[in-house]
Order: C-alpha cells, then structure tokens, then sequence
C-alpha cells in the first residue's frame, strides 16, 4: 500500500503522496494541492522544498556524506581526475578508458575561442570583476554558437554544447584574469592536461618558458572535483529553473555563474582570505580573535569553520587539506597570512569549544588557503569555483531537459493593498 500523509485544512483532511528516494529520503507530494484544496505552501528561500527528483548527487549533511552518481567523494578524488568525474556526472558512469580519451580529445579539440570574442573582453576595464567578464563572456557562445539556441536540440549538437562548454570556460577565466591585471591573454596550450593547460593560461607570459608544477596541477584537479556538484543550491537551482523555460545551455550557465557570484553563495572562500588579512592587519594575535570568536556579544566569527549543510564534518575538508599541505610545502610559501591560517586550524582542532560546535575548517578554508599561496587575488577565487562547478551545472541541464520537467514558477503569498480606487494627479 502506498505511504500517504494527511493535511487538515478548514476541518478537510486530505491525502498526499509520500516519495522515497535511494537512500531512504522521505518528500510529500504537494503537486495537486492547490487544485485539490485551493491553498500553496510558503517555504521562504527553498529551504524544505524538494523542486526536482534528481540521480546526480546523493549529500547527507548530517552524516558528512557527499557521493556523485553513487560514488563516494573520498574515492573520486583518490582515484580519478577531474574529467573523469566531469564525464560521470554528466553521462551517469564512469568513462571506459576510450570513453575518456574520446572525451579528452574533444575537449582539446575546442579550447579555443573565436577571436572577435577577444573584441568583447577589450571592452572591459581592467577594474571588471572577473566573474561579470566570465558571465558575460560564456553567455555570449550564443551568437557565435546560434544553432544552440534551438529549444529541441538533442543527440550530437547537446553534446557539442557540452564540450565547448567544458572546453572554453578555462579560456575565458583565464583572459578574465588576464583582463583584471592588464596582461595580454595566452592561448590554451593542448599538449597539457586540463588543469596544467589552465594553469599556463592563467600565470605565463607570451613567449616565456613556463612549467606547470605537478603537484600545484594535482592540487587544482582535487579542488574542482570536490566543488564539482553538491546538489540543489543557489546556483544549481538557477541553472535549472532558467533552463526549464528551454533557455540555452550557455543562457543557463551564465546565469549559475551570476548566481555564484553573490557573497552568501561562492564567496566563501574570499571571506577566509579577508578576516585572514584582518586578523595579521590587526597585529596577528591569533588567541585574541580566537576568544572573539567565542564571545557571541563580539559580532566575529571565524569564516570558513562548520558548514550549513555539514553538521558533523565536511567530506571534502579532509581531502583538501593534505592537498593544502603538500601545496604550501612544496611551494615554500613565506606569508604571515597563511602562517595566521595554520595557527587557527590547529586551535580548532584541537580546541574543545571548536570540537563540540563540529566547527572543523570546511573546503572554503582550505580552498583559500591553496588559492592564496598560489598568488590568485581574491577577486579571481570565486572563478575558480565555477570551473569546478562546471559539470555539475552541465550535469543539472541535461537531466532537467531530459526528464522534460516543466517550467519553473514558484508561487507567492501577496500581502500587498487590496484594490483601492484610482486618485487623478490633481487629487493627490
């Protein structure tokens, strides 16, 4: 017998539908409740309201449990690379190596980008935060790409979208960054992996020998394979409510990129670095901001401890933080910055008020960490989250489109004026 839940309204009980998902998740079907009793439910910011039924990522908050497509995340990031995962979300498995090789091909064979759109990026002032030139530049493949605009487009022409998508976002992050510090901008150099190529992108000089370090590359690929979906969030519901009206892939994608951009979203990260250079502009007393911290009536608090998802631990923290290490290890950073970060992760470690608050450094503190002692200014952070977001989006879009769902529109609760009369200009 099917489950049900019963909803009273005005002394008529109701019946909804109970959905169950995999992993034993419990939804009650509000579908037909406003045919059915002429009433909505409000759920301000999302917060309890299921918009989709979605097979690409499992995250259990409660129990530090992020798996994509079934796979656990500590796995992924041991054993694969970033496209490999890019290609398992995207596709549902996990690439045979000539599935992989064909995909790292295509890849290749699309990095670069048309020239007039380096005419768009001139018309940028080198003041442009890097994630509006990023936005814009990905969404304007809809002049250069038309065909992508065909609402019914399928088979062969999604997956061309799909490549050129995954190809030229490093491109375009690149010559954002290029475009903030006034360099001339480098071509993707194909004999490189993804993130080496991006990587010489992002720091060469024209006509300078550059090698890219392994173990920063290596760095880079574990960062964007652990941002590379975590389930319906503020972004990830923009993808896919702008792409349910059969808006293009890139139309889609640009307006994640927007959605990251807010501070409350991708700009974690950026917080860390900030109260980092607060703490070292203040004189570098760790143990006064620490006791800070603790004081509720302070108004401070540590950014990039906990997590508003992960109430026990965050996964991916764990993984990133050797990478943290070996990067700051390897590179032989001197920075009092990072020095002042160390000092606070081992006190949260091993500190009782921090260890019973589960307030354990999250990916955003060590993310920060890496991106600080690879010299990327804080504005550029955020970008690199979205190339890592990249799949998921793409991922997200696909799935949307292929299970046909409808398009997005939330409903109100409106606490406006009733109707009143018209009063004339000379009445007022």
């Amino acid at each position: 017998m099917a489950k049900t839940a019963q909803l009273i309204l005005d002394g008529k009980t109701y019946e909804l539908p109970i959905v169950e998902g995999t992993e034993n998740e419990v939804g009650i079907d509000i579908g037909e409740l406003l045919e059915k009793t002429g009433a909505i439910t409000l759920d301000l910011g999302y917060k309890n309201t299921g918009a989709t039924k979605s097979a690409i990522t499992f995250l259990d908050g409660d129990k530090g449990i992020l798996r994509y497509r079934g796979y656990s995340i500590e796995d992924l990031a041991a054993k694969s690379s970033f496209l490999e995962v890019a290609y398992l979300l995207i596709f549902g498995d996990l690439p045979k190596k000539d599935q992989l090789s064909t995909f790292t091909n295509d890849i290749k064979t699309h990095t670069l980008v048309h020239e007039d759109i380096k005419k768009i990026l001139d018309g940028f002032p080198s003041t442009s935060h890097p994630m509006g030139v990023l936005a814009s530049l990905f969404c304007a493949q809809t002049a250069f790409y038309p065909e992508a605009l065909d609402p019914n487009r399928s088979g062969e022409g999604v997956y061309l979208s799909i490549v050129r998508s995954l190809a030229k976002m490093p491109t375009f992050a690149a010559w954002a960054y290029k475009n903030a510090v006034g360099h001339p901008v480098n071509y993707p150099d194909n004999s490189l992996d993804y993130c080496s190529r991006f990587l010489k992108m992002l720091y060469a000089l024209p006509a300078e020998q550059f090698e890219v370090d392994p173990v920063v590359a290596d760095a880079l690929d574990k960062l964007l394979i652990l941002h590379a979906d975590h389930e319906q969030n503020c972004s990830t519901s923009t993808v896919r409510i702008v792409g349910s009206s059969k808006a293009s892939i890139y139309s889609s994608i640009s307006a994640g990129i927007n959605a990251l951009w807010g501070p409350l979203h991708g700009g974690a990260n950026q917080e860390v670095i900030l109260m980092l250079e607060q703490i070292k502009k203040d004189g570098g007393d760790t143990e006064k901001w620490i006791n800070k911290a603790k004081d509720k009536n302070s108004g401070f608090r540590l950014m990039g401890f906990g997590h508003r998802v992960y109430k026990n631990f965050d996964p991916r923290a764990k993984i990133i933080k050797k990478a943290a290490d070996d990067v700051l290890k390897k590179l032989g950073v001197n920075d009092p910055v990072l020095e002042i970060a160390i000092k606070l992760e081992e006190v949260a470690l091993r500190d009782p008020y921090f260890i019973e608050r589960k307030l354990y450094p999250n990916v955003d503190f060590y993310s920060g960490i890496i991106y600080r002692a690879l010299g990327i200014p804080v504005d550029m952070f955020t970008v690199m989250f979205a190339i890592g977001r990249l799949p998921g989006w793409i991922a997200q879009w696909k799935e949307m489109r292929e299970n046909k769902e409808p398009i997005g529109r939330p409903r109100q609760i409106y606490v406006g004026q009733k109707l009143r009369p018209y009063v004339e200009m000379s009445k007022r």
